[in-house]
């Protein structure tokens, strides 16, 4: 079967294994959990918002050192640390006028370098 121009495998027989679904009944999360997932994951979709992260893997910085090191606007990157901060990755703290950013925990880390190791998986192949 062909779906978006890609080739789909199918079974050619429908079958339902018991013994498979008994294995998995109860461990998927629930409807809310997987929402929260999702959402998270997003966060990680764009590449102005990846960038962010990985200067702050490197250092606690102000919007504006952000904005000069990506060439972007306050406002651009601003709008993009707001996300960050509502999906809890980054944190902030003001400093006379400035206010600086920093990763809210390893957990943002471990996310990236898992990703990583996985793209990184294919081109060793």
């Amino acid at each position: 079967m062909e779906k978006n121009g890609y080739e789909v495998e199918c079974c050619e027989e429908h079958i339902i294994h018991n013994e498979l679904l008994q294995k998995v009944d109860g461990k998927v999360p629930d409807e809310e959990e997987i929402s929260d997932l999702s959402d998270l994951f997003k966060v990680f979709g764009d590449s102005t918002r990846l960038k962010i992260l990985f200067v702050l893997f490197e250092s606690e910085v102000c919007v504006c050192d952000l904005a000069e090191i990506l060439n972007m606007t306050q406002s651009a990157i601003s709008h993009q640390l707001k996300v960050l901060k509502q999906s809890k990755l980054v944190t902030n703290r003001r400093e006379g006028k400035s206010i600086f950013y920093s990763l809210a925990d390893d957990h943002v880390r471990s996310i990236i370098a898992q990703g990583r190791e996985h793209i990184e998986e294919d081109v060793k192949k």
